[in-house]
């Protein structure tokens, strides 16, 4: 199975939220690509020393992470 080159057009956001925290911020989002299934997506931001945000691998979370995030989760399932 051969996979076309991704197209940022095709890709459709459905539903974007994010929550910051001191130096790093995780954003929720749920998008259809080619209008397929719908899927969710979490990815983390951290903000470098001079202050500018850059992606990071979203890897382990703390609790107060998770309990801010899930909510956000629960938000975005509406929109499966």
């Amino acid at each position: 199975m051969a996979f076309s080159k991704f197209d940022k057009n095709l890709d459709k956001e459905l539903f974007l939220e994010t929550i910051s925290f001191e130096t790093t911020r995780i954003t929720v989002g749920v998008f259809s690509y080619n209008d397929g299934d719908k899927k969710l997506q979490i990815s983390r931001e951290n903000m470098s020393q001079n202050g500018e945000w850059s992606f990071a691998k979203l890897g382990r979370m703390f609790k107060d992470e998770v309990e801010k995030v899930i909510p956000v989760m629960q938000k975005a399932l509406g929109y499966m």
